[in-house]
């Protein structure tokens, strides 16, 4: 593939330190796909907050990403930008509010990420009646389905786009949805569209077993990666830190120790891009080298970490992958 101006840039100017680091890992990642490999990418923060979706979508359809992994937050928060996007505030002075600034802003319906306010109203509620009607509709019919699945359903169905506010090809979302593919969201229940289900659940009107629940998502990913994981092998592309790459990654373990499943193979590729720094008992942090002694990653697996920004860094190794 003949490089952009974007990937010229890159290589001519990132030869040292994160920079290179970034330029390593976009490279490591190209030479994954093209011996075959597959990728998981996975999400933590606010990265859908912060419209990744600008290049994750185009990754998806262009099958550099053959499953994701990310926290329920960054699952709804891409269909919230989508529908609400002109409601959206910025606050670029966010470090001098004060708390009573920060109140007027919950009074208007106004909840902050850093220097970006979601509106409550436009956001959570044009999506909620329409995700509460499949949740009822499962039930009705006595089935159940993963969180990504029912959102899915929504997406798909074109309810939705009534509300589009921005260019439908830059949801990753959506993207996703038309392509399939899976998605495992652990900790779903730590979200806004999860707190809504509990809700229903309190005024017993939906029962918790309609959503499929985070060991359901563990056994079906068991049965992917043992699908996905000849030749090359599957990657680990980590956004960031937390539940969203910790628990995926202790798939291949799960199966090595506690299913005595000798013939499972490491992740064979990984990078993580965090800002959260080496410390004492920081798992987020911890080079990758330390995930050897969990079972995680061989020796010879290709391992990088970009410590910085992954806002800053994700899309431009993205646009490296795209050629941009």
């Amino acid at each position: 593939m003949s490089k952009g101006p974007i990937s010229q840039f890159i290589q001519h100017h990132y030869r040292h330190f994160n920079a290179a680091a970034l330029v390593d890992a976009a490279k490591g990642y190209e030479a994954h796909l093209d011996a075959g490999g597959k990728m998981m990418v996975t999400l933590a923060g606010a990265m859908s907050t912060a419209e990744l979706g600008l290049s994750l979508a185009e990754m998806i359809r262009q099958d550099k990403i053959a499953i994701i992994s990310c926290t329920g937050a960054n699952l709804e928060e891409d269909v919230m930008n989508l529908v609400a996007h002109s409601h959206y505030k910025r606050v670029p002075n966010y470090r001098d509010l004060t708390p009573q600034d920060e109140w007027d802003l919950l009074e208007n319906h106004y909840n902050r990420v850093t220097d970006t306010c979601i509106p409550e109203e436009e956001a959570f509620r044009r999506l909620q009646k329409h995700l509460v009607k499949v949740w009822k509709d499962a039930e009705a019919k006595g089935e159940r389905y993963f969180p990504h699945e029912f959102l899915y359903k929504v997406v798909l169905s074109g309810d939705l786009e009534q509300y589009y506010e921005i260019d439908p090809k830059n949801s990753w979302i959506i993207a996703a949805a038309q392509k399939n593919i899976p998605i495992v969201v652990p900790g779903w229940e730590d979200s806004t569209t999860g707190n809504i289900f509990a809700s229903y659940v309190i005024k017993n009107e939906l029962k918790a077993s309609t959503v499929k629940s985070g060991i359901e998502y563990m056994t079906w990913l068991a049965g992917w990666y043992r699908e996905n994981s000849g030749g090359k092998g599957v990657g680990f592309f980590q956004i960031g830190g937390g539940i969203a790459g910790d628990f995926p990654i202790c798939v291949v373990p799960m199966m090595y120790q506690d299913l005595e499943w000798h013939d499972v193979p490491f992740w064979s590729y990984f990078c993580q891009i965090s800002d959260s720094t080496t410390s004492y008992g920081s798992y987020s942090g911890a080079v990758p080298n330390e995930k050897i002694t969990w079972g995680k990653l061989g020796i010879d697996t290709p391992k990088f970490i970009v410590e910085s920004d992954a806002t800053i860094v994700a899309p431009l190794i993205f646009a490296y992958l795209l050629g941009w």
